[in-house]
């Protein structure tokens, strides 16, 4: 390539902010100073008869003069389309300045030099495929601009140089952007550098097109979103004014209900800013629907209603015993509760340390006595409302604490269900059936319960769904379960346990005809003045019919007692009015099904022979009495060694071997003929062998039923025993002391054997249950064989019973 280098001496035009690249024709305002005196120096140094005035065009950047410059011509002087003096000059070619120097005017002279380069003839193909290039893509940019006869001229330029100059007449070009290309000599490399701009412009077009696009889409649906539900608006308006439809005039604005609303100041901030994504939201989006869900149920939430307790604590008190008969325990523990509620009031004391008095019990018992029923009255007693929370069969956590709002179909947990059901703070929640409650791969529902049941955390309980802080310091928490082994320890641990052990026959009785008699006469169709039932009957129901803890069977019994009843009547078989006694019931309803031990034939009773004895034992059902029976192999066909049947658990297994080993060993200091044990097997069996049997209480039990097989005295068919025994004899305590002497009284038993470190569990025993037992503390097993086992008969030999 030529390279051509002119000296020059040229007035200095400056260009604040602009670049002029040659090839440019740009028009300057002669009002300013600077442009005028270049202007008139130049033609002041050109003559009136020579050729165009030349000037140096040079960009002036923050008042910095650029190292290159323009050659620049004054083509035409005379006046802008605005009206002001202004001349036209057009750019040749490049100029490096040099050292400054005179001049005629007041404008600044340089020297300077021609950089101008030349491309040779023709052109190579990489500098060919470049110029094709950038035509191409600068035709693109002007079609888009509609600029049909520039695109002519642009096709039209053929040398590299002209080319790239060209671009400075691109409007997208920053002024540093210009300069580079005024700076850069070698037009190959201009030619590249403009194609690269170009480029880059092109790709920065397309993607703002396509966000302007996007942009006037997404208005344009929501312009005629608007447009449409506007209409549809009127629409509904002049439908409700046609129907004159009051209903359909019910606001929804939740802001106004949420601000009319007496809400916590947090919960209030909470909603508030739900709103404010609802207003954010389009009807159509599925986040719409879950906060006006979300936000019914925190406005139909009692966040500030309370009921007023009734401090009438006598009142309170009648209230409990005219419901349930019995259940002292509940009913102090009730009593006791609002005399402290009524006291904290009258001091001011309703809220300490942000908690409210509330309180959590657990009632644990055998089914039928009342636990379920007993929160009704507890409500009623207090003056709250009562919410019944069924928790048996649940597995899943989210039942608990509720479904993260995330879910298709989330709820809130069944406690917030509750507090919203009750429509106050403060309700009596009966949850109902907790040792039920299951555990899976999702969650532990008994684990949720915990802070639930914490007084000490349950007044900023969290739920999932509502995620804002919920008081339930303020709550009669009421936990019924029949097993107390069923419920966790943690659990339990936050409840304060109170145990129903069920009834005694005389409190049956009274339960019996004040509140079972009325509602099953109510449901057989029969007046009271109707069927009167004799004292001697009820007492023979639930003596000898049924045999239970509750009296859920009782009831099952008068409800068939007075169906039969009816149905003779109906058939002219009786007439009515009718008194029932005892002896009345087997014509009706059949022989009894629970006749006492005591009752029946001495000779056909159970321990009319050696090696059986009466234990007592709590189940799932109350108390229970349990025999055992034990016998030796013999000698010639049985195998030597202890055998168990009745489907036993492993304690219960261990306190059989103890009793077997502790006779053994004391064998002789008791008399027995302990050599049997050792050659021949020794079976004990528990009958109900389909039942479930395991713990240490029947451990004096064992040992008894084994010394009467071996001493041949049979054990005392009035004796019911308990208690763990140990390797040395010692009658150590068991729990269920309550269960277990009403059930012997519901047996007919009259001697009770229990552990002497038991003895303090007799305060929670009925008076007229203890008047009918004679109970027997004991420390020793000694102790329980003198008491249990009947005399030996003078010079008679003892008759071993053997096994088949």
């Amino acid at each position: 390539m030529a390279s051509t280098s002119t000296p020059l001496t040229l007035p200095v035009l400056p260009l604040d902010g602009e670049v002029v690249l040659p090839g440019m024709v740009a028009p300057l305002d002669l009002s300013d100073s600077e442009v005028r005196a270049a202007v008139e120096a130049a033609q002041a140094a050109a003559g009136p008869e020579s050729a165009k005035p030349r000037v140096l065009l040079v960009p002036r950047i923050d008042g910095t003069y650029a190292g290159t410059g323009v050659l620049g011509t004054v083509e035409q002087v005379g006046r802008l389309a605005d009206g002001d003096p202004g001349a036209l000059i057009r750019g040749r070619g490049r100029v490096r300045i040099g050292a400054g120097t005179t001049g005629p005017g007041a404008a600044l002279w340089v020297e300077g030099t021609r950089i101008d380069r030349a491309v040779p003839d023709p052109q190579p193909g990489q500098v060919a495929d470049l110029v094709k290039e950038y035509k191409a893509l600068a035709t693109s940019w002007l079609r888009k601009r509609g600029a049909w006869q520039v695109v002519d001229r642009v096709q039209a330029i053929d040398d590299v140089s002209a080319l790239a100059d060209n671009s400075g007449y691109s409007p997208f070009l920053s002024t540093e952007q210009k300069l580079e290309l005024l700076e850069t000599a070698d037009p190959v490399a201009r030619l590249r550098l403009a194609t690269q701009q170009l480029r880059d412009h092109l790709a920065e077009q397309d993607v703002a097109e396509s966000i302007a696009k996007d942009v006037q889409e997404g208005v344009d649906k929501q312009q005629r979103e608007f447009l449409l539900r506007r209409q549809l608006e009127a629409v509904r308006k002049e439908l409700r004014e046609l129907n004159d439809d009051t209903e359909g005039e019910e606001s929804d604005d939740y802001r106004a209900r949420i601000e009319a609303a007496d809400l916590p100041e947090k919960v209030r901030e909470a909603a508030l800013k739900e709103v404010g994504k609802l207003e954010r939201s389009s009807d159509q989006s599925p986040e719409g629907s879950w906060i006006r869900t979300w936000l019914d149920t925190v406005l139909e939430l009692p966040w500030t209603e309370r009921t007023e307790d009734a401090y009438d604590i006598r009142g309170a008190k009648a209230v409990l015993d005219a419901e349930h008969a019995g259940l002292e325990d509940v009913k102090e523990r009730i009593t006791e509760y609002l005399a402290v509620r009524k006291r904290r009031s009258e001091r001011g004391l309703g809220v300490v340390g942000g908690r409210r008095g509330g309180a959590v019990l657990a009632l644990v018992g055998p089914p039928g006595v009342g636990k379920t029923s007993l929160g009704e009255s507890v409500a009623h007693a207090m003056g709250r409302t009562f919410v019944r929370v069924a928790l048996g069969g649940v597995r899943d956590e989210a039942e608990i604490r509720g479904h993260r709002r995330t879910y298709v179909g989330a709820l809130p947990g069944r406690i917030v269900r509750a507090i919203k059901e009750a429509g106050s703070m403060n309700p009596v929640v009966l949850l109902d059936e907790i040792d039920k409650v299951g555990s899976d791969f999702r969650g532990d529902p008994a684990a949720a319960l915990l802070e639930v049941l914490d007084p000490a955390q349950n007044h900023t309980f969290r739920d999932h769904y509502l995620e804002v802080e919920l008081d339930l310091s303020d709550v009669v928490f009421l936990a019924t379960a029949n097993v107390l082994e069923a419920v966790p320890e943690a659990l339990l641990d936050r409840m304060e346990l109170v145990r129903l052990d069920g009834y005694t026959e005389d409190e049956k009785v009274v339960i019996a005809r004040d509140h079972l008699l009325p509602r099953q006469l109510e449901r057989a169709g029969l007046c009271t003045d109707e069927v009167t039932l004799d004292e001697s009957a009820l007492r023979k129901l639930a003596g000898e019919y049924t045999r239970e803890a509750g009296v859920r069977n009782l009831e099952r019994s008068l409800a068939r007692l007075l169906r039969k009843v009816a149905a003779r009547h109906e058939l002219g078989e009786t007439e009515l009015p009718l008194t029932l006694r005892d002896e009345d019931l087997r014509g009706l309803i059949g022989r009894p099904h629970h006749v006492p031990e005591s009752a029946q034939d001495p000779a056909e009773r159970r321990t009319a022979v050696p090696g059986v004895a009466t234990g007592l034992a709590v189940t799932g059902a109350g108390g229970d009495v349990l025999y055992v029976e034990a016998s030796l192999a013999d000698p010639e066909t049985g195998a030597a060694g202890l055998t168990l049947t009745g489907q036993l658990g492993d304690v219960m297994k261990e306190s059989a071997r103890i009793a077997l080993s502790f006779l053994r060993s004391h064998g002789a200091e008791l008399e027995l003929p302990v050599g049997d044990l050792k050659d021949r097997g020794v079976h004990i069996h528990f009958p109900a062998g389909a039942v479930p049997k395991d713990g240490p209480s029947a451990g004096i039990t064992m040992t008894t039923a084994l010394a009467s097989l071996l001493s041949g005295r049979p054990v005392r068919t009035d004796v019911a025993m308990t208690g763990e025994v140990s390797l040395t004899g010692r009658v150590l305590p068991i729990g269920g002391v309550k269960q277990k002497l009403l059930a012997a009284q519901r047996a007919g038993v009259t001697t009770v054997i229990i552990p002497k470190r038991n003895e303090a569990d007799l305060d929670d025993v009925p008076a007229e249950v203890l008047e009918k037992l004679d109970v027997h503390t004991v420390t020793d097993v000694r102790q329980v064989l003198e008491l249990a086992l009947t005399p030996a008969t003078d010079g008679a030999a003892p008759e071993v019973p053997v096994a088949a």
